[in-house]
């Protein structure tokens, strides 16, 4: 264009600002008050303000073009490489596994899991487990092997709205009562030898539970178990409980309602041939709800019974307490809680066998009723790997079931059981003080620790003693991976001492019977394991049980297996 014409150009422009200028009218402005300045208030600035784009000017869309220009260069950029990150490779999670191992005293273990999905909700599932001991307890003067045999089949489904499932399963135990009392001579031991001092249990059960994420029907598990023996008891159990929630007034109220029946029958007594029955039906409701409020969490609850007695007429109504509150003192590092729960307890046969396999087949069966329970304690942090929990508790028990061995005689007409190596049931109405502390610390993801103890004291209105209960009880573990190929671990228990009764009624009319308590000795039992991963498949396994070789009694005139050792394997693998 030239000097001349940009010259030109500009003079145009201002000849033309100040002709606009003169069109400029005058007009007339009355100031009332002098202009004060003020400050508004502050106010915060919106995250995503919005805007009023009325009267906004539309901006101009500007459009931008590089000229190409060549440049001589020698560089030559060498190709981008994006930096890796290592990955820890996750542990697969296969669906079924397979365990054997053996060891001395002809012990064998077998488990198998299967696990399989028919489609996307629905599956299939097994379990089938063993273990079994041919014996060999120098003390036993009878056969003391057992063979604990169960298998359980569940079909069951899961869905966002619904799952179920239904289960069936079947177990076999043999035991023997070779527990006889040390005072037989050679020919009250010959005598009891004679006799088949073996018992067997079987149980088929069936049951089923369901979860719906919406309605007021929140969960119910329905359980049917048959549990009989080989002297002719036989045991019906039927449990139903539902749970509900209800809101009302912005409150969740859950329900628990019980339905628990069970009924059953002994073939003989102990010192008699009558047979005896027994038969509850135990109705319950128990609704509770949570309060919040700051650093408190407080459930109120009531539990409400009604036991019929079908036998008897010893029908019972019964209402517990059961609250519970927890404050955050300090965060994580403590939490102070407390309680108050009582509870009506259905013992059955099958129970206490599963507690205590050698008991004589001529039980009384009675509900414990739990009346209260009063706990409190405080749980937390010492840091941040090493945890703690210690609490006290004062409970009142009516009816409270306690092991007790069997009095005897020696007479070629006896049962097997009948020669002083079985336990009998017992009721009482017991107080207990306890105190627990626990203490649990993960010292890094290779190595965990643990240690608890329970201290107790016992009251009982009628029995000498608290038949069987130990004053004190120990345990601690401890468990740590050497390579990422080897794990060991270890884990140690004390019992304190126990209290036991037992007379020879034959010697009733020849010296005075004594009925001093028998005190069964304290005892430890240290055990260890460790275990070789060949693959992520395959495990190798070594386990010692009574390593200290300890010939200690759990129950009177039972001896348990010295040192034992059980080498095997696990198999991990998918269909």
């Amino acid at each position: 264009m030239g000097q001349l014409g940009l010259f030109t150009l500009l003079f145009s422009q201002f000849s033309f600002a100040q002709k606009k200028q003169e069109n400029i009218g005058t007009e007339v402005v009355n100031v009332v008050k002098p202009y004060t300045p003020t400050i508004s208030d502050a106010f915060k600035v919106k995250e995503s303000p919005v805007l009023n784009d009325d009267g906004n000017s539309a901006k101009e869309t500007v459009k931008y073009a590089i000229l190409p220009f060549p440049v001589a260069s020698t560089f030559t950029p060498s190709k981008g490489k994006a930096d890796g990150v290592e990955k820890a490779k996750q542990a697969h999670l296969f669906k079924n596994y397979a365990t054997f191992g053996g060891g001395n005293y002809g012990t064998l273990n077998a488990e198998l899991y299967v696990n399989h999905d028919l489609d996307a909700y629905d599956y299939v599932a097994g379990m089938f487990r063993h273990h079994s001991s041919q014996g060999g307890i120098k003390e036993a003067k009878l056969d003391d092997k057992f063979y604990d045999t169960a298998l359980d089949i569940v079909y069951g489904s899961n869905t966002n709205a619904l799952s179920w499932n239904v289960d069936l399963g079947y177990q076999n135990q043999i035991y023997n009562w070779y527990g006889l009392p040390q005072e037989l001579n050679a020919n009250a031991t010959v005598l009891a030898a004679t006799t088949n001092a073996q018992q067997s249990y079987n149980t088929i059960s069936l049951g089923g539970k369901i979860a719906i994420s919406e309605g007021i029907l929140k969960e119910a598990s329905v359980k049917l178990n048959h549990f009989s023996d080989a002297f002719g008891s036989s045991e019906n159990r039927f449990l139903v409980k539902p749970t509900l929630q209800l809101d009302v007034m912005d409150q969740a109220i859950t329900t628990n309602v019980i339905v628990d029946y069970l009924g059953g029958s002994f073939k003989k007594g102990y010192a008699t041939p009558n047979a005896s029955k027994y038969g509850f039906t135990n109705f319950g409701i128990e609704p509770s709800f949570v309060l919040q409020e700051a650093d408190w969490t407080v459930h109120l609850g009531i539990g409400v019974f009604y036991s019929l007695d079908t036998q008897n007429s010893n029908n019972q109504f019964l209402i517990y307490p059961q609250i519970t509150a927890s404050y955050h003192i300090v965060d994580d590092l403590m939490l102070f809680y407390a309680g108050a729960k009582g509870d009506l307890h259905q013992n059955s046969y099958m129970d206490f066998v599963t507690e205590n396999p050698f008991l004589s087949p001529t039980l009384s069966i009675l509900p414990t009723d739990k009346k209260y329970d009063f706990y409190a304690g405080l749980k937390g942090k010492l840091a941040n790997t090493i945890s703690y929990n210690i609490k006290g508790s004062y409970a009142n028990e009516a009816n409270k079931a306690l092991f007790k061995a069997n009095d005897f005689t020696v007479n070629s007409a006896n049962e097997a059981y009948a020669f002083g190596n079985s336990f009998q049931v017992v009721y009482d109405a017991v107080k207990t003080v306890s105190f627990y502390g626990e203490l649990k610390a993960d010292f890094s993801e290779q190595v965990s620790f643990g240690i608890n103890g329970t201290f107790s004291s016992y009251t009982t209105d009628v029995e000498e003693e608290a038949w069987n209960l130990p004053a004190m009880k120990l345990n601690a573990t401890l468990d740590f991976d050497i390579t990422p190929k080897w794990f060991a671990g270890a884990n140690v228990f004390f019992v304190g001492e126990r209290k036991d009764s037992q007379t020879n009624l034959d010697l009733i009319n020849i010296v005075a019977p004594s009925f001093t308590p028998t005190t069964l000795k304290s005892y430890f039992d240290l055990n260890a394991h460790v275990g070789f991963n060949y693959s992520e498949r395959l495990t190798a396994f070594l386990r010692a049980n009574n390593i200290a070789n300890q010939t200690y009694q759990k129950g009177l005139n039972y001896p348990v297996q010295g040192f034992q050792v059980v080498l095997g394997a696990n198999y991990k693998f998918d269909f």
